[in-house]
């Protein structure tokens, strides 16, 4: 407690590290925010919360481990990434997902979580359950007289996480195959009224969430530490963003993602890194209790 007390004392003392925790919460933020925004994609199109979501961030991850073990620059492994998860949740969907699209959602929950700890153990003998890192080789800005760190590599993470989520904005309202897949979202039975591949839409959707965790994955592994079990922590991450932001709703992913990222920063200065992880546990109660009593509410007003 009196750890708890001085940390919130050095940040009424002294505002700058409000600051540094802000930055990097910032930063950190967009990556959560671009796995959630994953996540939210298939829970709206397929209606499945997909617990496998933090096992294809590490998976991408350790694609640019593996690129920069070899002398290859890491940010070179950010496409690769994308693609080789691509291919990974294709392979997923036709394996296992198409299965349980139309089931109860339990069920998806029940598959996807068996999928998760396959992929773990694999992960754990492929890679060893060793902590690793991709080493960018880039260095920091110093501002505000060289009390304010701010990494290159977030900063990097943080413009790639922008420009591929504007991609997707894009790619949802332009393309085909993204007006395709926000009819199926709407009414699945009537965009296959009308003829479209509802199998086809449901498995680039499952593909396209698995390349975007693999993207946040290779830009985590840069900034930050992974090792095969760490995949649950960005899982809750990402359903606790989508919660509190709704489905199909960007700009709330973002804000809460952002929000999610700032909040983890401060929990971890004032009560200590071993217990940041702890507070995400605890702030995702929080918000599913609130949330319920939200509903409740509602219900009781429609009533």
């Amino acid at each position: 407690m009196s750890g708890m007390l001085s940390n919130l004392q050095i940040l009424t003392v002294a505002p700058v590290f409000n600051v540094q925790l802000i930055i990097d919460g910032l930063l950190i933020g967009a990556v959560f925010a671009l796995a959630a925004y994953g996540m939210a994609l298939v829970w709206g199109v397929m209606n499945i919360i997909n617990i496998t979501q933090g096992e294809f961030v590490v998976l991408g991850g350790y694609v640019a481990v593996e690129f920069a073990a070899h002398g290859i620059h890491p940010l070179f492994a950010v496409p690769v990434a994308a693609v080789f998860l691509y291919v990974v949740g294709w392979l997923v969907y036709r394996g296992v997902i198409f299965r349980v699209v139309d089931q109860d959602l339990f069920i998806s929950l029940l598959a996807t979580f068996g999928i998760s700890i396959l992929l773990q153990q694999l992960m754990n003998t492929v890679f060893g359950a060793d902590v690793r890192v991709a080493n960018a080789h880039l260095d920091s800005w110093q501002i505000l007289g060289g009390m304010v760190t701010v990494s290159q590599v977030k900063v990097v993470s943080f413009v790639t996480c922008v420009a591929l989520g504007l991609g997707l904005m894009w790619f949802l309202k332009a393309s085909r195959l993204g007006q395709a897949i926000r009819a199926t979202a709407q009414n699945a039975r009537a965009a296959r009224v009308l003829g479209i591949n509802t199998d086809h839409v449901y498995a680039t959707t499952y593909a396209l969430n698995a390349a975007i965790c693999g993207t946040a994955g290779a830009l985590i592994a840069m900034a930050y530490t992974i090792h095969p079990y760490i995949g649950l922590p960005y899982t809750l991450r990402s359903f606790m963003i989508v919660i509190v932001a709704g489905l199909g709703n960007l700009g709330g992913v973002i804000l809460s993602g952002v929000g999610l990222g700032i909040a983890e920063n401060y929990a971890g200065f004032i009560l200590g890194a071993q217990f940041q992880l702890a507070f995400v546990f605890l702030l995702l109660v929080a918000v599913l209790v609130v949330r319920n009593w939200c509903l409740q509410r509602q219900r009781r007003y429609l009533k």
